[in-house]
């Protein structure tokens, strides 16, 4: 789903890597917590296992349909909580977008997995494909900006969703800055997705 095998690891790897971190997310806080974080796992190995190189692994033609069902169910999971807004609509867009990726990169379906690695014809609905590709851009530019410092000088950071009350520096804060980072990592990885579309 991308140009060079180098760029593919490299996506698979921060991939898997923001999808284990989510999962380790799941074993402690609310709830809520807990079923957003599976639900970034899931998407985070999800995004790594379609991001294998097509030069290494060319995923037979049965997988695309997998991957379709398995994010319209993660799509139909996120649909009732994304209603009351917050992050679980971004679950919701980010499991349709997997779905939409896996339903254009399947044979037959607006270009093939191998055609993208061959810089083939381009595949999807470029209008959708548009919209994703600016919902995602500016998902990215917030994400980064959570990570920002306030000020120069300052050695504040930015209040990061889902931040806890601890001083600058506390366990809270830092796993609240990785959760970001990691939910950056995705994002730019979808991106690079969709440029391949």
């Amino acid at each position: 789903m991308h140009g060079g095998t180098p760029a593919g690891w490299l996506l698979m790897a921060l991939c898997a890597a923001s999808g284990a971190y989510c999962l380790l997310r799941a074993r402690s806080g609310s709830t809520a917590q807990r079923r957003a974080a599976r639900a970034e796992g899931l998407m985070g190995f999800g995004m790594a296992a379609m991001a294998v190189p097509a030069a290494v692994l060319s995923p037979p033609a049965w997988a695309w349909a997998v991957y379709a069902a398995l994010f319209g169910a993660a799509a139909l999971r996120a649909l009732r909580p994304a209603l009351s807004g917050g992050h679980h609509l971004h679950h919701l867009v980010g499991s349709l977008a997997m779905v939409y990726m896996s339903v254009t990169m399947a044979p037959g379906g607006g270009g093939g997995h191998a055609g993208h690695a061959a810089a083939g014809g381009a595949g999807g609905i470029p209008a959708l494909t548009g919209a994703l590709l600016l919902y995602y851009a500016c998902y990215v530019l917030g994400s980064a900006g959570r990570l920002l410092p306030l000020a120069p000088g300052s050695g504040g950071m930015v209040g990061v969703v889902g931040g806890g009350a601890g001083g600058f520096g506390s366990r809270t804060d830092e796993r609240a800055e990785l959760t970001t980072a990691c939910r950056l990592t995705m994002g730019v990885a979808m991106l690079a997705m969709l440029l391949t579309l």
